[in-house]
């Protein structure tokens, strides 16, 4: 993993262990993860990190993980790549 994925991998962990604690559960929080994600991050990072869950995606927790999975899912409040 090259040092700008370790990056958004790190920011993406961050992010959900935050949310985690104004969400009632994982999936409420990931929703919160998928919705930062979607407005703050550029094209690029969301490429990088969707590509990341496609081909390995260990280092996300499960929150980021989900986050990032409803972002391929195509669910309202998908990331938008």
């Amino acid at each position: 993993m090259n040092g700008e994925l370790m990056h958004l991998v790190d920011m993406a962990n961050q992010i959900a262990t935050n949310l985690r604690f104004a969400a009632e559960d994982d999936a409420a929080a990931a929703e919160l993860v998928a919705n930062h994600i979607q407005r703050y991050w550029a094209r690029s990072m969301k490429a990088q990190i969707t590509d990341y869950l496609h081909s390995d995606g260990a280092e996300l927790n499960e929150v980021a993980r989900l986050a990032v999975a409803l972002g391929l899912s195509g669910s309202r409040r998908a990331i938008d790549v």
